[in-house]
């Protein structure tokens, strides 16, 4: 009876998350679309374009996003033109850092 019942859970049968199945590619922020939406130039599928939103991560630690950023993203399987920007890295493509430090508008004055 236990090999029966060990047969039943196959791959298959065990619950997959959808988060498993999302496409995890880097890209760069081309413009902000307004509204929270970013438009992103892919690296992989060379040249792909896709309409972006920052992940709910960034905009709890208000993580600005700013025309020129490397980030990654993650694109659905279902739909290639909208994804998910998830990480933006630090610094990226820069000689030095942001001026001001690593916020947009300079250092926090006190």
């Amino acid at each position: 009876m236990a090999s029966a019942a060990a047969a039943v859970y196959d791959e298959k049968s065990i619950c997959s998350t959808a988060h498993s199945r999302m496409i995890e590619t880097s890209g760069v922020i081309e413009k902000e679309q307004g509204n929270g939406f970013y438009l992103v130039t892919l690296e992989q599928p060379a040249g792909h374009q896709c309409l972006c939103r920052a992940a709910g991560k960034l905009t709890k630690f208000r993580i600005k996003l700013l025309a020129g950023d490397k980030v990654l993203v993650e694109i659905s399987p279902y739909d290639l033109s909208r994804g998910r920007i998830t990480y933006r890295e630090r610094n990226a493509g820069a000689t030095g850092p942001r001026p001001g430090g690593n916020r947009p508008g300079g250092p926090r004055r006190r």
